[in-house]
């Protein structure tokens, strides 16, 4: 009897290393594992799998049933069927390339399968008179049925090939490696674990089955509870779950912890330097946002690293917020950097910091990447002088030459941007044996039930309230077909000496064909709108040239801006009153919430034009209908969340954080409470215990932060 994947079968080559294989255990590297060996353990590295331990959190990511055998006159279009016939013919044929045609007959009806990559050993398994059972997709033509590289066992007889006794784990995969050869490994991990202690002990406050005993029910399921296992709430899903939502609320303390240990700076000027700002601010601070700086004040006076998230919807007022904090720092002759993203809005912050921080006497300093070296020399003296006191800056602010004499806040805008492992690199710029304060802002509102797993390590204050004067954005959606009507609007708004956006989208992330396609629609648009002056900016621009046309705009010399996505966050422009976003369909709710918040930022009422390209999908639909029925940042936030899921809210760089192997924060959110009392418990009554679950899940503390 044999046994393939139809594009790989095992060699026969001894596995392993020369001599004496060692004693296996869950450190054992996969090389010495049976059906493995070097080259197999090296395509298995791109799955996150290097020791044996790995293998058994390498959860299956679906289950196909192979319980039952399909008559071959039975099956359906479209669908999974497990078929077994008897090899009537085999011949290899050719074409634009070469593939192998095999027929099977049940006898009442034949089957094709086509298998397009085989080798010779394959095709020599496949005896004619010899039975093969089959698994995979069937497509039905006018040439019959047929299964294109099935999952395909061959014996002599029928009897030979029973179907499955249980459900079949299906894992995901990387080039090279076949689901065989996964189950394979898994089974052998299994074995291994069953010795070892950790998976068999009871944990104090998880309850369930045993980890072993869990990850047995998810590699070995025998059908008896599908609905439960499909459904998300077999108690062995719900164990691992618990396992894996504690195993990062106890991380997350850990680096609390970590980043507590050292002093802090006592600021105790906080209030004052909010009061002192007040008198030269030509607006009044909310009550939202004093309360903040009450918060903000009390931390940064009790001697300990302030970790602290504002969380703020768009033009809530969260820089200024943080200006006080500066301010407060820069009373106590000490120093605090801003960190942004992006150019753009780093150029944005230091012209808003240094028009407030200016008129009570304190200097502001701008560092980024694209400074001429002289520049450069005399920022980095000025810092390292503590002649500056507040600087602004991209991630230049935290590489190696950049050095402080006094840093004792690090601020840092769009968290969402920035991994844990770059916030936690700014903890070594304060001076010896003193971890500078964070204070984290983000306007992209994280839901609550998310930011109790990402941000577990930070405490929150929300910005709930908007600034007096700020009218509300009416939200229209549009089908391309009325662009027409789009081109009057703008015309009439600019005509009154109001002023507009248009964003590009395009679904690829590449900055060169953003460009070209924004500078398509600025051509277009010039010729469409002849009277009006319109502006460009992309990600290709220079930076004099993007800041020349960001300039121009904001002081009106151009009256219609075309943009790609760059102008998301840090713009300003209190005159601009229309916001059209092309092809609407194509971006997530919180990214159209943030564009959407650079216009309504005058007393002037305005308009989000949402332009779609029909027919609309069911869930680009649903976000649209969200956009034209709320303003509200945080069920916004909450409803992307539950559309695109939370790596694609938080962006790739913290995806690492939430990219669990079993839990979802969002879905299992309601676990999280009682885990977050189990984690204090843990490292105050079962350190061993908390650091045990720390590695089973995560591995190196140090390593969960580097996202």
């Amino acid at each position: 009897m044999s046994e393939s994947r139809s594009q790989s079968r095992s060699d026969g080559r001894p596995n392993g290393r020369p001599g004496q294989r060692p004693a296996l255990t869950l450190d054992t590297e996969l090389t010495f594992l049976k059906g493995a060996g070097p080259a197999v353990a090296m395509k298995l590295k791109p799955l996150g799998l290097e020791r044996v331990r790995d293998l058994l959190l390498h959860l299956p990511i679906r289950y196909e049933d192979r319980r039952r055998i399909v008559p071959i006159s039975d099956v359906v279009h479209g669908a999974e069927a497990l078929v077994c016939g008897r090899i009537e013919s085999t011949e290899v044929r050719f074409g634009a390339k070469r593939w192998l045609r095999v027929v099977i007959d049940d006898g009442r009806a034949s089957l094709v399968l086509r298998f397009f990559h085989f080798n010779e050993a394959q095709k020599a398994a496949m005896v004619t008179g010899h039975w093969l059972r089959a698994f995979g997709t069937v497509r039905v033509g006018n040439s019959g049925a047929e299964i294109v590289h099935p999952e395909y066992r061959v014996a002599e007889t029928a009897v030979q090939l029973p179907p499955e006794d249980r459900l079949t784990p299906i894992y995901g995969l990387t080039t090279g490696i076949t689901q065989t050869r996964v189950r394979a490994l898994i089974q052998q991990a299994l074995a291994v674990a069953q010795h070892d202690p950790d998976y068999i002990a009871d944990f104090p406050g998880l309850g369930g089955p045993t980890t072993l005993a869990a990850l047995r029910t998810l590699h070995e399921p025998d059908g008896r509870d599908l609905g439960d296992l499909l459904l998300d709430r077999h108690p062995a899903q719900i164990r691992l779950m618990r396992e894996e939502l504690l195993a990062h609320q106890l991380c997350m303390r850990l680096l609390r912890k970590q980043t507590k240990a050292a002093p802090g700076a006592r600021i105790e000027a906080v209030l004052p330097a909010s009061a002192k700002l007040q008198e030269k601010l030509p607006f009044a601070l909310t009550g939202a946002q004093r309360r903040v700086i009450s918060d903000i004040a009390h931390d940064l006076a009790a001697g300990q690293p302030m970790l602290r998230l504002i969380q703020g919807d768009v033009g809530s007022g969260k820089t200024v917020v943080a200006a006080a904090a500066m301010l407060g720092a820069a009373m106590s002759g000490l120093q605090s950097v801003l960190m942004a993203p992006t150019e753009l809005l780093v150029e944005q912050h230091a012209r808003t910091l240094s028009a407030w921080l200016n008129a009570v006497g304190v200097d502001v300093g701008l560092l980024t990447g694209k400074m001429k070296k002289s520049e450069r020399d005399a920022a980095l003296h000025r810092a390292a002088t503590g002649e500056t006191p507040v600087w602004v800056g991209t991630h230049a602010l935290f590489q190696g030459d950049m050095k402080f004499k006094k840093l004792a806040l690090v601020v840092v805008d769009e968290q969402h941007r920035f991994g844990v492992g770059q916030r936690l690199a700014l903890r070594d710029k304060g001076p010896a044996g003193v971890t500078p304060h964070q204070l984290i802002m983000s306007a992209t509102p994280i839901p609550r039930t998310l930011a109790q797993t990402v941000y577990a390590d930070l405490d929150v204050s929300v910005i709930d309230e908007l600034p007096p004067g700020r009218t509300p954005v009416q939200t229209v959606v549009l089908s391309n077909e009325r662009r027409f009507d789009v081109l009057s609007r703008i015309g009439e708004a600019c005509r009154l000496g109001r002023q507009a956006y248009w964003v590009c989208t395009l679904i690829e992330e590449n900055t060169e064909l953003q460009a070209q396609a924004a500078e398509e629609t600025y051509r277009q648009l010039r010729e469409e709108l002849p009277e009006l002056r319109v502006g460009l900016v992309h990600g290709r621009l220079k930076a004099a040239e993007k800041e020349a046309q960001m300039r121009a705009f904001q002081s009106g010399a151009t009256q219609l801006l075309v943009a790609t996505t760059v102008i998301e966050v840090g713009v300003d422009v209190p005159n601009a009153s229309i916001m059209i976003i092309d092809n609407a369909e194509r971006l997530g709710l919180s990214q159209l919430h943030q564009l959407r918040g650079r216009v309504g930022r005058g007393a002037t009422a305005s308009q989000c034009l949402l332009m779609y390209q029909p027919p609309l999908g069911e869930g680009s639909r649903a976000r649209l209908d969200v956009m034209r029925t709320t303003t509200d940042g945080f069920v916004i936030a909450q409803k992307d969340l539950e559309l695109r899921g939370p790596g694609e809210l938080l962006g790739r760089r913290q995806t690492g954080l939430i990219g669990m192997k079993i839990a979802d924060p969002v879905r299992d959110s309601a676990l999280i409470p009682g885990l977050q009392k189990l984690a204090d418990d843990w490292w105050l009554k079962s350190p061993k215990d908390a650091k045990r679950m720390i590695a089973r899940w995560i591995g190196d503390a140090d390593r969960y932060a580097q996202v």
